[in-house]
C-alpha cells in the first residue's frame, strides 16, 4: 500500500516553499478531474500570481512620459527644500559638489541603487531621452506603464493554452460576494494579467458587498488608481484605509502618492506619524533617510541610516549609504569597516570591491588597493561597470604619480563606456598638461555635452580658453560652470577676473 500524500497537501506544500509552477501543475490536474474545485482554483490563482509579482511599495523608475506630461504639479517654482523637482541647496553641513559626484538632477550620488535614484527629474524633453536612466543601460525608460505591459504578456508564458482564466468572461459581482475567492482573483487580475481597470471594478464590487468596512479594499482600489495616474483618488482611498486600520504598507503607499505629487515634507511628516504608531520600523525610519537622501540632506539621511540599523543590524542599503558618506566626509577608513562589515553578509559584487578599492587607497592601505580593483573587474558583468573600474584605476596613478598609466586607464574607461563624461574631463585635464590645447578643448566639449549637471568640464574648459585668450568662450563656459555649482570659488574668481577685462575694453 503506498503512502501518497494527498495531491492538495502536496500543492499548498510546494506553494509553502514557493515552488509555484509544481504547485500550479498539481491544480491543474485537479481541475481536470473536477473544475469546480474551488480549493484547486483559488490556489493555482495564488501560484500563477506569485510567479509575477512585483512589490508595489518601493517606487518605481518614472518614465519620460511621466516626467515631462505631468499635469499635477501645482506650483511651477517651489520654494528651495519643499521639492524633489529641484535639487536644492547642500542641507545640513554634507560634503559640497567638489568632492562628492552628482547625479544628472543636482542630487548627490547616493551609497545604493533603489528605483527613482538613478532617473531624477531632468528638465528638458532633450535632457530627458539624452540622459541614461537606469543603473543598467544607456536607453531611457519610455513610460512606467511599458514595465507592466512586459510583466503582462510575459505571464500568457506559464500557460501554452492561453490564460487560466477567461476575464473578460468573468460575472465580478458574483465572485465578489465571496469573500474567499474574490481576494485571490482580484491579485490575480491585478498582477498577473494586468488589467488595471477589470481588478479596479472588481474591487469597487467587493467593498460595496462589504458595505465600506474593509480596508484592504480601500488600499487596493488606491493602487488601482495609483497605477492608473489618478494620484489624489488613490490619497483619499489610503487615508480612509489608514482610518480603519492602521497599516505600515498603507503608510508606504500613501508616502509613495505624495512623492510622485512632489510633496516630500508631506510624505515626511505622514512616515514620522507611522512611526509614532511603529516605533522602530525600519521601512518607515528608510522611507524617511530616502526622502532626505532625495532633497540633499545628507547629515539628517545619514541619522535615519544610523536608525535602520539600530533596529536590523544587516540592512545593505543603510550600510551602503552610510559608508559612501563616511567616503566623501574624507573618512575613508570608517567607510572602510562598513563595506568590509557588507563583504562580511555576503555580498560579493563589482560594485562593493570597486568601493573596497578606493577606500584601501585614500586610507593608505595600499597592498589591497589593485588586488580589490582587480576582484571588481573580474566580477564586472557589463561594460558600464568595467568602465567605472578603470576610471578609478585612473585615479590611483593619478595619486600615485603615473600619469602614463593614468592616461591609459582613462582610455580604457572610455573604450569601455563612449559616454563616460567624467573620463573625457580628466582625459583632457591629462593632455592640458601635455599642452595638448586642441585635443583638451575637444575632449571638454563632449563631456559637457554629455553631462550637464556636471561643473568641472565647463570651469576646465573656461580655465582652458582663458589661458589661449578666448576670453568670450571662457566667460560663457564660467558661467554655465557657475550655473551648476554656484558656490565654487575658482569659478567665481574667474568670472570675476574676465569682467574685469571685459570693463578694460
Amino acid at each position: 500500500m503506498g503512502l501518497d500524500m494527498d495531491p492538495m497537501f502536496l500543492a499548498w506544500s510546494y506553494f509553502r516553499r514557493r515552488k509555484f509552477q509544481f504547485c500550479a501543475d498539481i491544480c491543474t490536474q485537479l481541475l481536470d478531474e473536477n473544475a469546480y474545485d474551488q480549493a484547486a482554483w483559488s490556489l493555482k490563482t495564488r501560484a500563477l500570481t506569485e510567479m509575477v509579482y512585483v512589490d508595489e511599495v518601493d517606487v518605481e523608475q518614472e518614465g519620460i512620459a511621466e516626467v515631462m506630461l505631468d499635469d499635477s504639479s501645482i506650483a511651477q517654482i517651489a520654494r528651495p527644500g519643499t521639492s524633489l523637482k529641484l535639487p536644492g541647496v547642500n542641507q545640513g553641513g554634507g560634503p559640497s559638489l567638489a568632492v562628492r559626484p552628482m547625479s544628472q538632477s543636482g542630487r548627490p550620488i547616493t551609497g545604493f541603487v533603489r528605483p527613482g535614484t538613478q532617473s531624477g527629474r531632468p528638465g528638458t524633453m532633450e535632457q530627458a531621452i539624452k540622459t541614461p536612466r537606469t543603473a543598467y543601460t544607456a536607453q531611457p525608460v519610455t513610460s512606467a506603464s511599458g514595465r507592466f505591459v512586459r510583466l503582462g504578456t510575459a505571464s500568457m508564458l506559464t500557460n501554452p493554452d492561453g490564460p487560466f482564466i477567461n476575464i473578460s468572461r468573468l460575472n465580478l459581482a458574483k465572485y465578489a460576494g465571496k469573500a474567499n475567492l474574490a481576494k485571490t482573483l482580484f491579485e490575480y487580475i491585478f498582477h498577473h494579467e494586468n488589467d488595471v481597470k477589470t481588478a479596479l471594478d472588481l474591487a469597487a464590487l467587493a467593498t460595496e458587498q462589504s458595505q465600506f468596512k474593509d480596508w484592504w479594499w480601500k488600499v487596493q482600489i488606491g493602487k488601482c488608481y495609483y497605477r492608473l495616474g489618478l494620484y489624489r483618488e488613490a490619497e483619499k482611498q489610503f487615508k480612509s484605509a489608514i482610518k480603519q486600520q492602521e497599516m505600515v504598507d498603507t503608510i508606504l503607499y500613501l508616502a509613495k502618492v505624495y512623492i510622485r505629487l512632489d510633496q516630500p515634507l508631506t510624505a515626511l511628516s505622514l512616515f514620522k506619524q507611522g512611526l509614532d504608531r511603529f516605533p522602530g520600523e525600519v521601512t518607515l525610519l528608510t522611507g524617511i533617510a530616502r526622502i532626505y537622501d532625495e532633497m540633499n540632506n545628507i547629515v539628517s539621511a545619514t541619522e535615519y541610516y544610523k536608525e535602520v540599523l539600530k533596529q536590523d543590524n544587516t540592512n545593505v542599503e543603510s550600510i551602503a549609504c552610510i559608508g559612501s558618506n563616511h567616503f566623501y566626509s574624507d573618512q575613508p577608513e570608517i567607510a572602510l569597516r562598513f563595506y568590509r562589515r557588507l563583504l562580511q553578509m555576503g555580498v560579493y559584487n563589482c560594485q562593493l570591491f570597486n568601493n573596497l578599492g578606493l577606500c584601501c587607497f585614500y586610507a593608505q592601505q595600499y597592498d589591497m588597493t589593485l588586488s580589490s580593483f582587480e576582484r571588481a573587474l573580474s566580477l564586472a558583468v557589463n561594460d558600464e561597470e568595467v568602465a567605472d573600474v578603470w576610471y578609478n584605476l585612473g585615479h590611483v596613478a593619478v595619486g600615485t604619480g603615473d600619469i602614463n598609466l593614468a592616461h591609459q586607464c582613462f582610455k580604457l574607461a572610455l573604450a569601455n563606456n563612449n559616454n563616460h563624461a567624467e573620463a573625457y574631463n580628466n582625459l583632457a585635464v591629462l593632455e592640458m598638461r601635455k599642452g595638448h590645447h586642441e585635443q583638451a578643448r575637444g575632449l571638454l566639449q563632449t563631456a559637457a555635452a554629455l553631462a550637464l549637471h556636471m561643473y568641472e568640464p565647463h570651469y576646465n574648459f573656461a580655465a582652458l580658453s582663458d589661458k589661449v585668450g578666448d576670453l568670450q568662450s571662457s566667460y560663457v563656459a564660467a558661467q554655465k560652470s557657475a550655473t551648476a555649482f554656484p558656490e565654487h570659488v575658482d569659478t567665481q574668481q574667474l568670472i570675476k577676473q574676465l569682467q574685469q577685462h571685459f570693463a578694460m575694453l
